[in-house]
């Protein structure tokens, strides 16, 4: 089995679907967060507070790895797409998937103190969504919405996959 990479919004529920489509598969589950973090040494508060892109250097090196395993399926940081390497080297690993959330949900419901992008309040939220949707839509082969309940967009999640092929 190829692997599965879930891109989108910071909240837009990467992890929480990645771990049930895991579980649906019976495959491996990843969270690329916290594989840069156990890899690297270091929180990713850290890798911001130093500067966005020695972050996005240690995505890149995570990713790399990732991609180079197989059969697993991978929550990835909501700002990967924002270096076409990251996605090429997804998209030779298996497939992506957009989960896509809307970003007036994503304010009302998720912990922005985890979320260093997020801690400027909801307006950074609709400026990311602006900023990123195109990229989000360009690097995914299948876009799942993540709207309903959680075992709706998990069966729309397997449909989509089924069909994929």
């Amino acid at each position: 089995m190829k692997n599965i990479a879930l891109i989108g919004m910071p909240g837009s529920g990467k992890t929480t679907f990645g771990k049930g489509l895991a579980r649906v598969l019976c495959c491996p589950f990843v969270d690329a967060d916290d594989y840069l973090e156990k890899k690297e040494g270091r929180t990713i508060q850290s890798f911001f507070a130093e500067s966005e892109k020695a972050f996005r250097d240690a995505e890149e090196r995570t990713i790399r790895d990732l991609s180079r395993m197989e059969g697993i399926v991978i929550a990835t940081g909501g700002g990967v797409i924002k270096r076409k390497a990251n996605v090429d080297r997804l998209h030779e690993g298996g497939l992506i998937i957009f989960l896509d959330r809307l970003p007036e949900d994503i304010v009302t419901d998720v912990e922005v103190e985890k979320r260093p992008l997020l801690r400027e309040g909801p307006d950074r939220v609709f400026a990311l969504y602006k900023e990123r949707i195109a990229l989000y839509r360009e690097a995914a082969d299948i876009t799942v919405a993540n709207r309903g309940r959680e075992e709706e967009v998990l069966e729309n999640l397997v449909e989509a996959l089924k069909e994929q092929g």
